[in-house]
């Protein structure tokens, strides 16, 4: 689906919380594609009944990139760039 670019110039990391956990990723992301980062695509939100779900156009149209970001639910991950200390949540189910 998704595949980042190789850039011969070093990024800066920096650490984000994913679900509670410290994760590094390079500042470079925006919140939705940092999860995709972490996580490989799979699991990125649910969807009743039971699928799956995950950014498509990773420009704020399609609303599937929903995530809670520093415990505001329902933020367009895509739209949001990462920065130090975030703290992200996958939505276990549509809010």
């Amino acid at each position: 689906m998704f595949k980042r670019l190789d850039n011969p110039a070093p990024t800066e990391e920096i650490e984000i919380w994913l679900e509670g956990r410290p994760q590094r990723v390079p500042a470079t992301l925006n919140a939705a594609a940092a999860v995709l980062w972490l996580s490989g695509a799979k699991g990125y939100r649910a969807h009743a009944p039971g699928g799956s779900r995950a950014p498509l156009c990773m420009m704020g149209v399609c609303h599937e990139c929903l995530m809670t970001i520093d415990g505001a639910p329902n933020r367009q991950g895509c739209l949001v760039p990462v920065a130090e200390g975030m703290r992200l949540e996958r939505q276990r189910r549509p809010s």
